[in-house]
């Protein structure tokens, strides 16, 4: 693993702790020689995680559209960053420059990001780690309903086991260092399932 992928808020959230542990996972990618790629943004925890790297050394390339940018949002200090013309543009570029994915606290785009790459792995589109990092509790609703999901049969527990959900920043970089995919096709059929294989 070369390349890690954070979805995170562009606000800081409602307690400093969001803050400081997006550093923190900042500079735990620096020191294990993985460049970030993220959205491409200043603020919130976007800017720390960014800066976490960065200030520790490492690799940070960020993934921005135009509409942004005229915004005023893009980091300017990066390694190097990447405008394109649509969001759809950016997450599909995300998904290219990353060996595995890792969400932070965040709203409705980062819950929208890292779904749509859970979904993709469904569908074979790629088998890489993805990764919750449960700060503060922000993720233990969500949790709760995967398991919901799982429990209703809207999705399989392998698919549920085939991510992690935790705190500790080294325990997750060490299973996405070791990931091996499991079987979390889409279907419950099994004929369907054995086609997507």
């Amino acid at each position: 693993m070369k390349s890690v992928c954070v979805y995170c808020g562009a606000n800081a959230g409602a307690t400093p702790i969001y803050a400081s542990t997006a550093t923190e996972l900042g500079r735990h990618l620096a020191d294990a020689s993985l460049r970030l790629v993220y959205g491409g943004g200043n603020t919130g925890l976007m800017g720390a995680v960014a800066n976490g790297v960065l200030d520790a050394g490492g690799e940070v390339t960020g993934v921005i559209p135009q509409h942004l940018v005229d915004w005023e949002v893009a980091h300017k200090g990066l390694t190097t960053l990447e405008v394109v013309g649509s969001m759809h543009e950016r997450k599909s570029r995300m998904f290219d420059l990353s060996d595995g994915f890792i969400a932070l606290p965040g709203g409705f785009g980062t819950l929208e990001e890292v779904f749509e790459m859970l979904t993709w792995r469904q569908l074979n589109i790629g088998q890489k780690p993805i990764a919750f990092l449960n700060v503060n509790g922000y993720y233990s609703p969500l949790m709760a309903m995967i398991e919901h999901m799982v429990a209703e049969k809207f999705l399989h527990a392998d698919q549920r086991h085939d991510l992690w959900f935790g705190e500790d920043i080294g325990q997750m970089l060490q299973w996405m260092n070791t990931y091996t995919p499991g079987d979390a096709g889409k279907w419950f059929d099994e004929k369907r399932r054995a086609a997507l294989r």
